[in-house]
This record gives C-alpha cells, sequence and structure tokens, in this order.
C-alpha cells in the first residue's frame, strides 16, 4: 500500500476516536438508605455523589472507590422552597468561613472524591457569594463542580469558570418520573445529545426503576459507538493543570 495511504487510513482512523461522543452518567442522593448500594451493580463507568454525614454514604463511597468508579460529593444547598437540607448543607445565611468549614468536613469523610455536584440549590446557587466561596475550596483542592442545573439563574458555572475550576452542567435528569417509557424517552434523548453535543452529562438517582431501566439502556451507548465515561475524563488535562497553576500563584 503507498505510504500515502497508509497516512490517510491512519488520520481517518484518528479523526473517527477523537470525535466519538461522551457520555457521563452521574447517580447522586447516595447514602441515605442501605438499598442504595444497589447503584454499584450498573454497568460500565458510572460516577457516584455521596450525599454527605449519611448513614450509608462513606461505605458506599468507599465500596465504588474500591470498584474503580469515580467518587463526588453530593453537597445540599439551600433551595427557594425552603426544604430541609440535612447534614451538610449550605446556606444563604452561611459566610465563607461557615460554607469552606463545612466542605472541608464533608471532603474529609469522604477524601478521594474528585469534585462535587450540587443538591437542590435552586436558591444558593444563584448567589454571587457563596458560589465564589464554594469554588476557591474547590480551586484550591483541585476539585471540579457539576452544576445540577435546579434553576436556570444559577452563577454556579459561570463563577467556577472565572476562578479556574473546572466546571460543566447536567444536560438531562434521566429519571424525573418513575416509568419505564419515561427513562426510556430520556435515555433515547442523552444519545441524541450526545451525537449533537459530543458530551453530555446525565443525572439520576438510586431508584429501584431507574435501576432496572439502566441496566438495560446502557449497553446500547456502545452500540451507538458512545464512550460512557466518569466525569474527570470530560475535563482536558491541561484544564486541571492550569487549575494548578493558578493555585500556587
Amino acid at each position: 500500500m503507498p505510504k500515502f495511504l497508509v497516512i490517510i487510513l491512519l488520520l481517518a482512523v484518528t479523526n473517527v476516536c477523537a470525535e466519538q461522543a461522551q457520555v457521563a452518567i452521574i447517580i447522586d442522593d447516595l447514602g441515605y438508605r442501605q438499598s442504595d448500594a444497589n447503584a454499584l451493580t450498573l454497568p460500565g463507568n458510572i460516577t457516584y455523589s455521596i450525599l454527605p454525614h449519611t448513614p450509608f454514604g462513606k461505605k458506599l463511597a468507599q465500596k465504588a472507590h474500591d470498584e474503580k468508579r469515580e467518587v463526588m460529593l453530593h453537597i445540599p444547598m439551600e433551595a427557594e422552597n425552603g426544604k430541609k437540607l440535612g447534614p451538610g448543607g449550605l446556606t444563604a445565611e452561611m459566610n465563607e468561613k461557615d460554607i469552606q468549614a463545612s466542605l472541608a468536613r464533608a471532603f474529609a469523610e469522604i477524601p478521594f472524591a474528585a469534585g462535587m455536584n450540587n443538591h437542590m440549590g435552586s436558591l444558593l446557587t444563584k448567589l454571587y457569594s457563596p458560589m465564589t466561596w464554594t469554588m476557591r475550596f474547590l480551586k484550591e483542592r483541585k476539585l471540579y463542580f457539576i452544576d445540577s442545573v435546579t434553576t436556570g439563574q444559577s452563577k454556579a458555572e459561570k463563577i467556577a469558570h472565572q476562578l479556574g475550576v473546572p466546571s460543566m452542567r447536567r444536560s438531562i435528569f434521566l429519571d424525573n418520573e418513575l416509568s419505564a417509557e419515561y427513562i426510556q424517552q430520556q435515555f433515547m434523548h442523552l444519545i441524541n445529545q450526545a451525537n449533537k453535543h459530543h458530551s453530555v452529562i446525565a443525572i439520576a438517582h438510586p431508584h429501584p426503576e431507574t435501576i432496572a431501566e439502566l441496566t438495560k439502556l446502557i449497553p446500547l451507548l456502545a452500540e451507538k459507538n458512545i464512550e460512557l465515561v466518569s466525569i474527570s475524563q470530560l475535563f482536558p488535562q491541561e484544564q486541571f493543570v492550569k487549575t494548578v497553576n493558578m493555585a500556587t500563584d
């Protein structure tokens, strides 16, 4: 085979690999129920987000970590409806010291957590100061932030980018309704969005209905040439290097 044809074929293969769509699926709200461990039976590179200071959170996080799954923290943040936050929650009344101390306690419990996303937070993620204090904490420790987007007015991702914190936002909730038909519909939407945007983040929860459906649906990603990746894999590695450099200036 002529040398120039070999080069063209190699370039074609490289381009196909480079353009492969990627999906990350976060299972969050983990830690209050022993049955949450069933989420670890899901196939593939799932990311698990643990509520801090919960009865089963630390044990579940350790098991996921031992199985080489990515673990993050699901930090409660104040909502507009005033719903009770639970332990480790961040509120608008807290100052920078309070917020950073609360985050430090949460990450001390699960020190291998790679980042965090917000649990609720329709009020707090709209507020500049609490989000700035949160991102400063994450930047200092080289952690990422995923905006669960519980309000269209969230400032979290924008502030994270301003401070050099690796950050993306949730695109799709897979199980706002717990019917097989709805979860299947959302998963097909996830596939379409991945092909359109190249990388997409979905969030789901450890409901029995969700686990049953996702166990059947996740293999479809490979069939569609979509790679299931951890959250960290969605970020260019230089973004983490940049964060390190900025944090040590």
